[in-house]
């Protein structure tokens, strides 16, 4: 007995168990829970030999402005914006969210090059599967959009497979970029021989213009944002202009709005917005925005309730008390005789069972899904469909 014990012990201070070679917790690093399942690992390259296709040669959804001088190609602003936007909505508009690249191929696997912006990939309360993560979709027989990878990021820079053995056949793919981290450098790889084509943008997109939640925060995946999950279900281009912290209605960004060639606008911004902002911004967005584009849908948004406001009673008045602000300014512009005008209340944007939210204020998963719930008839609306 004195000799199995301490056969035991060196085999513990060794690394491994003395029945079976899986390492003890406790010799495990902390953060690196995929040396105990693998399927928690970060992508990976397999080595195989890859054609990689340049996004940039044929061009990206999301990306309006294609016209205007850009700093970098993935910024979401062009050039000039950095001149009238504050320095706070320039910073955050290089981050790629919403953008996304569409392409056809018969290839069994799909690998991704990207270098990303920043160091950071992950956020506290945000993975970074959605922070710095390339999501992609394909269309089955049926043409409907369905999920197919997304990239599990461990470094700024990755050149990797993101998935094989896919079923054999030509298809379309949609990649989604990261949605709080900026794209330097994006190519699609295929097996060497597989059948490639890049898709051009399509026209007159969904142009949202948001908070943080428009942004993309906490979504698990860029897929999983409202926006992106409404641009698959009525199959149209979208463009996000959520500008984390600091979407307010603003007249410089207005400007810019004003002038992509959009289906609809849709304007959410009261999450960063108190009663007095709304009252004294909203109106006036309109009114710009109707100055260039006299017959554009345009939908006002309701800020969502924080999930948590049925036991936090100042939270709840101060969205009772936004609520209020908008729907006067829309009162206010159809008695004006403002055309093709929207409106989406905001008290079970999140569900109303406390369940669709991260940290109370910004969406899962399951709240980016309920909110795509309630857009998608007004958006059908608005779009004649």
């Amino acid at each position: 007995m004195t000799k199995f014990l301490l056969l035991c012990l060196l085999s513990l201070l060794a690394g491994t168990s003395a029945y079976s070679q899986t390492p003890p917790v406790g010799a495990v690093k902390a953060g690196d829970i995929s040396k105990l399942d693998p399927a928690m690992a970060a992508s990976r390259n397999e080595g195989a030999e890859v054609e990689w296709h340049d996004v940039t040669k044929w061009g990206l959804e999301g990306r309006a402005w294609t016209e205007m001088e850009r700093l970098r190609y993935f910024d979401r602003l062009p050039a000039e914006a950095e001149k009238t936007v504050t320095p706070a909505v320039w910073k955050l508009s290089r981050d790629s969210a919403g953008m996304m690249v569409r392409f056809k191929t018969d290839a069994t696997a799909l690998h991704v090059h990207v270098k990303l912006m920043k160091e950071q990939l992950g956020m506290p309360h945000m993975p970074a599967t959605g922070v710095s993560g390339v999501d992609f979709y394909a269309r089955d027989d049926s043409g409907k959009w369905r999920w197919v990878m997304v990239t599990k990021p461990a470094s700024q820079e990755m050149k990797v497979e993101v998935i094989k053995g896919l079923a054999p056949g030509i298809r379309e793919y949609a990649a989604y970029l990261p949605l709080y981290n900026g794209v330097e450098v994006l190519e699609i790889g295929v097996p060497k021989g597989a059948v490639f084509e890049g898709l051009a943008p399509r026209q007159k997109p969904v142009v949202f213009y948001g908070t943080s939640i428009t942004h993309g925060a906490c979504a698990s995946r860029p897929g999983m944002v409202h926006t992106a999950i409404l641009g698959r279900r009525l199959d149209e281009p979208v463009v996000n202009l959520g500008f984390s912290g600091n979407g307010r209605m603003d007249a410089a960004v207005g400007e810019f709005l004003g002038k992509i060639d959009a289906s609809v606008y849709v304007v959410d911004c009261l999450p960063n917005m108190g009663p007095a902002d709304v009252t004294a911004k909203c109106a006036p967005l309109v009114r710009q925005l109707r100055s260039t584009k006299p017959t554009t849908p345009i939908i006002l948004v309701e800020d969502r309730r924080f999930s948590n406001d049925w036991i936090t009673p100042a939270k709840a008045k101060f969205h009772a008390d936004n609520h209020a602000a908008l729907k006067a300014a829309f009162d206010t512009l159809q008695a004006e005789g403002v055309k093709n005008l929207h409106y989406i209340t905001g008290d079970a944007l999140y569900g109303t069972d406390s369940e669709g939210a991260t940290d109370a204020s910004h969406a899962n998963d399951l709240g980016f899904m309920r909110q795509a719930d309630i857009f998608e008839p007004v958006l059908r609306k608005a779009l004649a469909r």
